[in-house]
């Protein structure tokens, strides 16, 4: 039987020993499952590895091993049979032991970990023969994932590791579970999102934009553990993953729920109304068209205050669904949308009262590729609930279209595509060729066209594209000195002739 280490594990040899599971998985399941049945895994051998440590630092205080054992020196409780030395000695049924096992921590830990292990087929050994289950569970068992040798941050950023790996490799499905993680940097950052507050993501997928805010409060120094994490998915599996995520960032306060957030949203207020919240991150699913939108017509929670979408795309359901879970004070969005949602004549109705409702502070067109075996462009739109009073009635158009840089067939944003956007929305300016401000009054008389092109001119060719202030300013007042210069040459000229006439 394969020894299990016990020593600090580097990010290298955690990235390949997560994939070295998947590795094993090759040929028997689609890629796009692999995660149903490797994050629990893993999860699994964490909460057995931790359990393990908080009972060896027990026994070392109180000497003994019943005091060792109970419930308040432990996280989580890991009921018997349940433990990961316990399947190491199974041999047959292997995946029945794994899902009786999972179900009992569930149960155990019934109010933070309902659910937490997924829906996968354990039992279908056509799918998941023994064989296969124990080589996972002898190749799992190699490492000891305790807090000691792998704390929670390098155990989250492994499994974000995974997450993108699974996305590379699972083709279409990758969109519905994974966002680019430098794009969901910029749209945290545009946000600030400040200690105590409440963050929520109605499509949160693995959990990733509600990371990202933990993660942008520890950039900066501030305390990010009181934090308020929400998120509800649609898949039972991904919202699995997702409750696993945080837990393994050491995220404490992170509520996951399973459901329909246009059907059923999770996250209501003790009057039965929607409960808001001061920010909200999204990328809901593009232009979906398997949706009620007969039950929209009469919303009982009044998402509709704009107007009823059309049957074939459901974007403003869900961009009214984040307008009414804001906080009438602090509330602020930033929302991952099909261009089409700026111009599309089927939702002129609803878009226009958007407009006239002064929600919308700022439109960000981003560049292809940074979606998963898509080569689309998108959108970033941001609202406010309460606009400074330099904002009001106004909107910040910015073409980021070129802020971009390839790596194999995917595109991401750096540090200065990041900073160059970023600092555009700050500074709420006009930027030539990049960013412009453009009153409600102005979108009106565009007929409620919000598409880009028809506030950023683009730089005349030859220029370059992506001038600074600075360097925008003092052209412009080269071009006036030039044609100030000109005119006082004419002026002589003129004076010369009319002497020689004389």
């Amino acid at each position: 039987m394969t020894t299990t280490s016990s020593k600090r594990i580097t990010q290298r040899e955690l990235e390949s020993y997560l994939w070295g599971a998947a590795v094993l998985l090759r040929g028997l399941i689609d890629a796009g499952d692999y995660k149903q049945y490797i994050f629990p895994m893993v999860f699994l051998k964490r909460l057995s590895d931790v359990y393990d440590e908080e009972h060896a630092a027990a026994l070392e205080e109180y000497g003994d091993e019943k005091l060792a054992d109970l419930r308040e020196n432990h996280r989580f409780a890991i009921p018997d049979n349940a433990h990961w030395v316990d399947l190491r000695k199974v041999t047959s049924n292997v995946g029945t032991a794994l899902k009786a096992a999972m179900r009992a921590i569930e149960s155990a830990n019934s109010d933070i970990l309902a659910g937490v292990f997924g829906d996968g087929e354990w039992t279908n050994k056509d799918l998941l023969p023994d064989a296969t289950l124990s080589d996972l569970i002898e190749h799992f068992s190699t490492k000891t994932l305790s807090v000691a040798n792998l704390p929670e941050d390098e155990l989250g950023q492994g499994y974000e590791y995974l997450i993108k790996k699974f996305a590379d490799d699972s083709g279409h499905t990758a969109q519905e579970f994974y966002t680019n993680r430098t794009l969901v940097h910029l749209m945290t950052m545009m946000l600030e999102p400040q200690p105590g507050e409440s963050v929520y993501d109605p499509t949160c997928g693995t959990g990733g934009m509600l990371i990202s805010t933990v993660a942008e409060l520890k950039r900066q120094g501030k305390e990010w553990r009181n934090l308020h994490l929400y998120g509800q998915e649609l898949n039972y599996g991904t919202s699995a993953i997702a409750k696993m995520n945080l837990f393994l960032h050491g995220i404490v306060d992170g509520h996951i729920t399973h459901g329909d957030t246009l059907a059923k949203p999770a996250f209501l207020d003790p009057h039965g109304r929607l409960r808001t919240f001061d920010v909200v991150l999204a990328n809901p699913p593009y232009s979906i068209k398997s949706w009620n939108q007969t039950a929209f017509t009469k919303d009982r929670y009044g998402r509709n205050m704009w107007g009823v979408p059309p049957q074939n795309a459901a974007d403003y359901a869900f961009i009214q669904h984040i307008e009414a879970s804001l906080d009438p004070e602090t509330g602020r969005a930033a929302i991952l949308l099909p261009h089409g949602v700026l111009n599309r004549i089927g939702e002129a109705t609803v878009r226009k009262a958007m407009i006239d409702a002064d929600a919308v502070e700022a439109v960000i067109g981003l560049a292809h590729g940074l979606f998963y075996n898509s080569s689309m462009e998108a959108i970033v739109l941001v609202l406010r609930k309460q606009k400074p009073a330099d904002r009001k009635h106004k909107v910040l158009f910015i073409d980021g279209k070129k802020e971009f840089y390839r790596a194999g067939v995917q595109s991401f944003l750096s540090e200065t595509h990041q900073q160059r956007i970023l600092h555009a929305y700050q500074n709420f300016a006009d930027v030539p060729g990049f960013a412009q401000v453009a009153t409600i009054d102005e979108i009106r008389a565009n007929n409620g066209n919000m598409a880009i092109p028809q506030y950023v001119t683009p730089a005349a060719p030859g220029r370059d594209s992506t001038p600074t202030d600075a360097v925008a300013a003092a052209l412009v007042g080269w071009r006036k000195a030039a044609a100030a210069a000109d005119g006082a040459v004419e002026d002589v000229l003129r004076l010369l002739r009319a002497g020689d006439a004389r």
